[in-house]
């Protein structure tokens, strides 16, 4: 099984025809994601990739029965392609998009607010690199060759860091249900908690690992909500334990500005909720080893 992403999801792609939605698309076709089509404005009525462009989403998701969408629209218009794919009845909503204003984002948080939560679009990023089901589904920028289809879930703000854990255990023949990259801003379309919930649901995900940085509340109110409401082990990793208090590292959200915030109190918080935590970028697999033999 898998969330949010299987092999009948119908993907649009919105900035379609620029040339990193060209370049991605191509990949993620090859990939075997069923893309039904894209969405550039003035380019309604022609064909890319082999594939028909609309003008509106709207138009598109009449014309294709699409629920999903990934997003290479330029920051200035990501905000507005956003609520456009919500306001479309877009069900899952990829935003590659990096640096969209904060401003932005708080606009669109408030407005997915008008749809109640059963109807609202699950939006992941922006500034991320997508979500993938192994071997059903691939919406991003990510190495698709490098996951394996399985049993463990993984939610994280970083790309990179996702991969490598992907890596390791493909290494040691542990494969993932699936990966959903959630981005590094400070404000993003959902939390680490939104997708545990979803994961504790699905029936062959047995664990899941969480990658998180310095920054904001977010990992350490999944693990508190973990510890009340999961069943499934939760692994997790902190980057950022050398990071200085107060500078800015990286992401734009990894900067550390209130107390729980640091890469160690972080560590601390995830252990006392019974996280297992991942003490170093190159220990991923033996950890979920580890976790996956106490599970039977």
């Amino acid at each position: 099984m898998a969330i949010h992403l299987t092999e009948n999801t119908k993907v649009l792609v919105q900035g379609f025809t620029g040339q990193i939605g060209t370049f991605h698309a191509t990949d993620m076709i090859k990939y075997g994601t069923n893309i039904v089509g894209g969405v550039t404005p003035g380019k309604g009525g022609t064909k890319h990739l082999d594939k028909p462009v609309f003008n509106t989403m709207k138009e598109a998701v009449e014309a294709t029965g699409a629920d999903a969408s990934i997003i290479f629209v330029p920051p200035p218009f990501a905000a507005d392609s956003i609520m456009e794919a919500a306001d479309a009845g877009i069900h899952f909503c990829v935003a590659i998009t990096d640096g969209i204003p904060s401003q932005d984002m708080i606009r669109v948080k408030r407005y997915m607010r008008r749809y109640k939560k059963e109807d609202r679009m699950i939006l992941t990023g922006p500034n991320c690199a997508g979500s993938i089901s192994p071997g059903k589904c691939m919406m991003g920028i990510m190495p698709g060759h490098i996951y394996m289809p399985g049993n463990v879930g993984v939610v994280g703000r970083s790309g990179t860091l996702g991969y490598e854990a992907a890596s390791q255990m493909k290494e040691v023949g542990i494969g993932i249900s699936s990966s959903i990259g959630i981005g590094g801003d400070p404000i993003n379309g959902s939390s680490f908690k939104d997708h545990l919930a979803a994961f504790e649901e699905d029936p062959e995900t047995k664990a899941i690992i969480i990658i998180g940085e310095i920054g904001g509340p977010q990992e350490v109110e999944a693990a508190m909500w973990a510890k009340e409401n999961m069943s499934k082990p939760v692994i997790g990793y902190i980057a950022g334990l050398t990071a200085p208090k107060g500078r800015r590292m990286g992401h734009a959200g990894a900067i550390i500005s209130a107390v729980g915030e640091s890469a160690a109190e972080k560590v601390e918080i995830l252990t006392d909720c019974g996280v297992s935590v991942v003490p170093n970028p190159s220990s991923f697999a033996p950890v979920v080893q580890e976790v996956l033999a106490n599970v039977g």
